[in-house]
């Protein structure tokens, strides 16, 4: 990536970060991120939802509020009918709509495998922004959604799970991060970021290491989709996350007691994950309740950010 120099550049590439962010007067900075992919359900609306909540995921994790986003499509337009577009942009639309911004427009492209995402623009106060580099040892862990979504479409694809299984996913994919942001910014937290591609190690693992810290995670404590650890151990890995596993060869120890499946499920490729964050100690308690005010899927204590080794974490 070239090397953007502008004291109006809040937040780039560089730091791995959720979004980028760009001032653009003394209390507001725009915040934007882009994200689209392959349909990993097989209902046609509710890989709209999944995808557009997804994008705007990330502009939840920087602590800003969605204004307005665009559609990004392929489609193939000889062999997949229109009608199933229409279905996918109406998922996404209702998305947008409960977010409280608004689809301007877009891009669509002939593709021979449909693809569909969101740009997304939002607002946030310089003051305000919530990073993935400013977690400090003594902070706790707190996640806002199970994980296992990798393992489960995967399972769907192999006809290891049916739809109606599927369903619990589906509903914590759709599930937008609002709530989540909202109980950050009112407890007042030092980072965070959301959980996708990366897994649970990948981005917690992200976030230490731009923070030059190490964590200390509790595997016992990671909240799970129903049915994901028994499609791990049939065997349903995502390449995602095999590949994430490799990545975090060096800097992820396990202890005795976790097994090959527990590595799996906290290596599993995420879509539309939680927000994961970094509170202050004296402020965990009031974060999972303010979590549990907004309903979010999970409010759950993992662990700890720890001085040590950055990007280390020790897994018991």
């Amino acid at each position: 990536m070239p090397v953007a120099t502008d004291p109006r550049i809040l937040v780039d590439a560089s730091s791995r970060d959720d979004a980028a962010v760009f001032q653009t007067a003394p209390d507001r900075a725009l915040v934007a991120t882009v994200d689209f992919f392959t349909p990993i359900v097989d209902d046609a609306y509710d890989f709209g939802r999944i995808a557009a909540a997804n994008a705007f995921s990330d502009v939840y994790a920087m602590g800003a509020t969605p204004l307005l986003a665009l559609n990004l499509v392929g489609w193939p337009r000889d062999t997949v009918p229109f009608d199933l577009l229409g279905e996918v942009l109406r998922g996404g639309a209702d998305v947008a709509t409960e977010a409280g911004a608004f689809v301007l427009g877009g891009h669509s492209i002939d593709d021979p495998e449909p693809k569909y995402g969101m740009v997304v623009i939002g607002e946030v106060h310089p003051d305000r922004i919530v990073t993935n580099a400013a977690a400090q040892a003594g902070d706790v862990l707190v996640l806002t959604k199970p994980i296992g979504t990798g393992l489960l479409t995967t399972a769907l694809k192999r006809d290891l799970l049916d739809a109606a299984a599927l369903a619990p996913a589906v509903a914590a994919m759709t599930t937008l991060n609002a709530g989540a942001a909202r109980a950050m910014l009112a407890t007042g937290v030092h980072a965070a970021t959301d959980v996708t591609g990366f897994g649970l190690l990948g981005h917690l693992q992200g976030m230490l290491e731009q923070s030059g810290t190490g964590a200390e995670l509790d595997a016992s404590a990671v909240p799970l989709l129903p049915h994901a650890r028994a499609m791990a151990e049939r065997g349903a890995i995502p390449g995602g996350t095999r590949r994430n596993m490799q990545s975090l060869a060096g800097v992820v120890s396990f202890g005795a007691g976790v097994g090959e499946v527990d590595q799996v499920l906290l290596a599993d490729a995420q879509t539309s994950g939680g927000l994961l964050i970094a509170v202050p100690a004296d402020r965990a308690d009031a974060l999972v309740a303010a979590l549990l005010e907004e309903r979010t899927p999970a409010a759950a204590v993992l662990g700890r950010v720890v001085a040590g080794r950055p990007g280390s974490i020790k897994v018991s």
